[in-house]
């Protein structure tokens, strides 16, 4: 935990790693050991807990947990936290939806953090469909929570750029799943609910991008898509102290974002 001018805050990091044990031969613990989060939840692990490295599980002052999906190799996410939670649930408690193992949520004085790797609709209408139940399911399950005067944190890839600011190049993916309407009407309805886009509190410019094609080599161009973000429900907007993205990481299609936020 980080103290200036008297003030605590944490720095939770969130980051799709697209195969936690691909970024880790990438130098991930070189990185995590110069960041030093109190938090760091983590998408896209596709690996079970028991194929992670022991030094993943086993760092100084930090306690892991980790979901994983039914299918071997695919989804997974997986939080390392200094803090120490009341309580970590795996899950939203829906069958269809928790195994694949998109889920952690962890319950910490002050705040509940949700962890989520959400679904990605561009494999068929079917997969569409998929998401956009997720989404709704999402929704209702984090409103209950908030509505019992619990203060929410959501990270992740939401796999959805919200505006036309949000990616490179909108009219082209304008038809494209991650930039459909009812996908960007979802996230229209979820802000309305009372949620807020961190990043956008503190940052209103274009190309500022989390996730980049590396088929096309489109990081090397700036040619993404901000589809990974920290929401935070109003109640904790007096608390949020910095939103930002750390473009520069590599060692995944997605780059880490953050937030710096003070405790109860």
């Amino acid at each position: 935990m980080k103290e200036t001018d008297g003030t605590k805050t944490l720095r939770i990091l969130s980051w799709n790693v697209n195969g936690i044990r691909a970024v880790y031969r990438k130098g991930f613990m070189d990185w995590f050991s110069r960041e030093k989060p109190d938090i760091l939840c983590v998408q896209e692990t596709k690996a079970r807990e028991e194929q992670v490295a022991p030094e993943l599980l086993e760092m100084d002052g930090y306690r892991s947990y980790f979901v994983s999906a039914e299918r071997k190799g695919y989804s997974g996410v997986a939080l390392f936290t200094s803090v120490e939670p009341v309580r970590v649930l795996t899950g939203l408690g829906s069958p269809v939806f928790d195994a694949e193992g998109r889920t952690l949520i962890a319950e910490y004085p002050g705040f509940t953090l949700f962890n989520i790797y959400f679904p990605n609709g561009k494999a068929s209408k079917e997969r569409l469909q998929y998401k956009m139940k997720f989404y709704d399911f999402f929704l209702d399950y984090v409103e209950g929570i908030r509505k019992k005067d619990i203060p929410v944190i959501v990270c992740g890839d939401v796999n959805t750029a919200h505006r036309e600011i949000d990616l490179a190049r909108p009219r082209e993916n304008a038809k494209v799943s991650g930039f459909l309407p009812e996908e960007r009407a979802w996230i229209d309805k979820f802000l309305e609910k009372g949620y807020i886009d961190t990043f956008r509190q503190f940052n209103a410019e274009a190309g500022q991008y989390t996730w980049w094609d590396y088929k096309t080599r489109a990081r090397e161009r700036n040619i993404g898509w901000r589809i990974d973000y920290f929401y935070v429900s109003r109640g904790l907007e007096k608390r949020l102290k910095s939103s930002f993205i750390l473009s520069d990481v590599e060692g995944s299609d997605h780059c880490p974002i953050g937030i710096e936020v003070e405790p109860d």
